[in-house]
């Protein structure tokens, strides 16, 4: 049988991706003992301890928690500011609509470094230090540039003869934005919350900058453990690996929109 090179080429380039993930599965179930000693492709004495730890320490379960807590909160703001505006540059025009578009993505383009000073000075003064919003709203920043960036796009494809139709039919702004225009640039909104929620997942910069007990993220958590005997290696892989199960959900549930996204729209 003629095997294809693509193919082979496909396979090997697969492998190539999941032999980090890979090892870093093994060196979660392993003990630090076995991780600094020796190198094997499977663990000699399996354990999950190190998930133990995660599981039953608040330091390391509340990291979850709190990224859980202010990724949704930054998409659920993201959106909800991106739809209108993106939905304003695909219909209207408007004085400076242009420079104003280009402005908005100049600041997805600035690296998060750039912005951590002056909001932690902020959000210092004004006592949002340490709090899930804080984080939130740091995010949304670079989120909202990107979402109205993607669902402009969606929403360019979509005929402006639909909204004059809905309103000799009777229907309202709200009414038609929320009946007829939501559903057609579903798979949109589906690609924008996802970028939104991938970027404020695994942004490490401005989470840490921002959060010190309250509100610290797992990527938080993870940079800043260290004990007497030096780093809990095991522990750091067993966290990593649960860091990857959000992003994993996210992808899976919402893979037929970015399918669409990558045929559609700005993706």
């Amino acid at each position: 049988m003629k095997i294809n090179n693509s193919a082979i080429i496909i396979v090997l380039y697969i492998l190539f991706l999941m032999l980090p993930i890979y090892w870093l599965l093994i060196m979660s179930l392993k003990t630090n003992q076995e991780i600094l000693s020796t190198f094997n492709l499977w663990p000699e004495n399996l354990t999950f301890n190190n998930y133990k730890v995660i599981f039953t320490d608040p330091s390391w379960y509340g990291g979850y928690i709190n990224s859980i807590i202010y990724v949704v909160m930054n998409t659920i703001i993201s959106l909800s500011v991106a739809i209108p505006a993106a939905y304003a540059f695909s219909r209207y025009t408007f004085l400076g609509d242009k420079h104003l578009f280009f402005w908005l993505l100049t600041n997805r383009m600035a690296p998060p470094a750039v912005f951590a000073l002056p909001f932690f000075q902020l959000y210092s003064s004004v006592g949002l230090f340490d709090t899930h919003i804080a984080v939130a709203l740091a995010h949304t920043l670079f989120n909202v540039p990107l979402a109205v960036w993607i669902l402009e796009g969606f929403m360019r494809g979509v005929p402006r003869e639909i909204d004059e139709t809905a309103y000799l039919d009777g229907y309202s702004f709200f009414a038609f934005f929320k009946k007829i225009f939501l559903p057609l640039i579903a798979p949109g909104i589906g690609v924008a919350a996802f970028f939104c929620f991938m970027f404020s997942w695994v942004e490490l910069l401005l989470s840490r900058t921002l959060t010190s007990v309250d509100a610290k993220s797992i990527a938080a958590t993870m940079t800043r453990t260290a004990s007497a005997s030096g780093l809990d290696w095991g522990v750091l892989a067993a966290a990593g690996m649960l860091t990857i199960i959000p992003g994993a959900l996210v992808i899976y549930f919402v893979r037929n929109y970015i399918a669409k996204g990558f045929a559609m729209g700005r993706v």
